[in-house]
């Protein structure tokens, strides 16, 4: 009897679907043994009393065992949850939930179905009547919409019906989000987390070399003339012409060319979905171009005076670097004061040379 494609692909999702919760949560998981509820971690019971460092370390055992059953890369499930905690972040009362450690929210007609009369129905098997996203994956017989488990494999098997390669993985975030901004930001995270194979990204360095030769003070939202009325959407860094300019985060780089207003100016998203704008620059490392990927520190280009007329303007101000960071709502992007976040990044890189200069003596 020859069997079509289509179910070899329904018996295999199936197989996959039986064995998640024994091979990825354990024997004692699993309901066709007769077991009870697993017992919950540490990271379950109480997310809130973890460290960063520990929720970190627990997200990635997450992704770890969920890749092991259904072959979804980890740094694809890790794009997913971390673009979901940003969006959190940002709409926090219309994506409300308990607290734990995946970010990935759906809501109730989502989870249970749009034409369940029971929108808070976890019960697996109605939930799939009516084709709602809703699984068990922790083995306890419950779809838990604020189970970690639950959620991670429902948005995994929702990913399995596409298929596995790259470009399946584009549809399915088309088909999910309907939007191309959220696929961008996440086929970017799973870029930077494939490169380093690790989820804490979280380093940050100063756009300039630390020295005594520049200076800066909080100039966001103060008015602009030239152009129209507008305000200062950034800090501007004054320093001689020529110096080092570099990347302040992990990141992708999302844009580099001539901007009338901000001349020669390169753009770099980080996993929080903020995007870092570096302005008036003289001239480009030669090695950054569009995609790449940049570490904290890394060179990217030089101070300069660009800007304010036709490609090539340069002299209408003193040098400086023109320093922006703007967070993606998901639809629109907003600037904010990088003021705060400058100093900070001083401060510990300051703090962290004098350590390394004691070390020497």
């Amino acid at each position: 009897m020859r069997i079509s494609k289509s179910k070899t692909g329904n018996i295999r999702r199936s197989m996959i679907c039986a064995a998640a919760a024994v091979i990825v949560f354990g024997a004692a998981a699993s309901p066709a043994r007769g077991a009870s509820e697993p017992q919950p971690t540490k990271a379950a019971e109480a997310p809130d009393k973890l460290s960063q460092e520990e929720i970190l370390v627990a997200r990635k055992q997450l992704y770890d065992r969920m890749a092991a059953v259904t072959h979804i890369p980890w740094y694809r499930l890790a794009a997913i949850d971390q673009y979901e905690h940003t969006l959190t972040k940002v709409h926090p009362k219309d994506r409300n939930h308990p607290k734990r450690l995946t970010g990935i929210f759906m809501n109730e007609p989502l989870w249970s179905g749009m034409l369940n009369p029971d929108q808070k129905d976890s019960n697996p098997r109605s939930i799939s009547i009516f084709n709602g996203y809703g699984k068990d994956g922790s083995g306890d017989g419950q779809a838990d919409m604020n189970n970690d488990m639950d959620v991670l494999y429902s948005m995994s098997s929702y990913l399995l019906k596409y298929g596995q390669s790259e470009d399946d993985f584009s549809i399915a975030l088309w088909e999910y989000y309907h939007n191309s901004r959220s696929v961008q930001r996440i086929l970017q995270f799973s870029r930077l987390y494939e490169k380093f194979q690790q989820i804490d990204l979280s380093g940050h360095a100063f756009p300039l070399p630390i020295s005594n030769s520049y200076s800066y003070r909080s100039t966001w939202g103060t008015g602009r003339s030239w152009g129209g009325n507008r305000i200062h959407e950034g800090t501007d860094i004054f320093a001689p012409y020529g110096t080092p300019v570099r990347s302040t985060c992990y990141g992708i780089v999302e844009l580099k060319g001539w901007n009338p207003f901000g001349g020669w100016r390169i753009g770099i998203r980080d996993l929080q979905n903020r995007y870092h704008y570096y302005a008036h620059l003289s001239g480009y490392e030669k090695s950054i171009n569009k995609d790449d990927i940049v570490i904290p520190g890394q060179r990217i280009g030089w101070v300069g005076s660009s800007g304010y007329g036709k490609p090539g303007t340069q002299g209408k101000f003193p040098p400086h670097l023109h320093y922006g960071i703007y967070r993606d709502s998901g639809l629109v992007e907003w600037s904010f004061d990088p003021y705060p976040l400058l100093r900070h990044w001083e401060s510990a890189e300051r703090k962290a040379l004098k350590e390394k200069k004691k070390e020497h003596y």
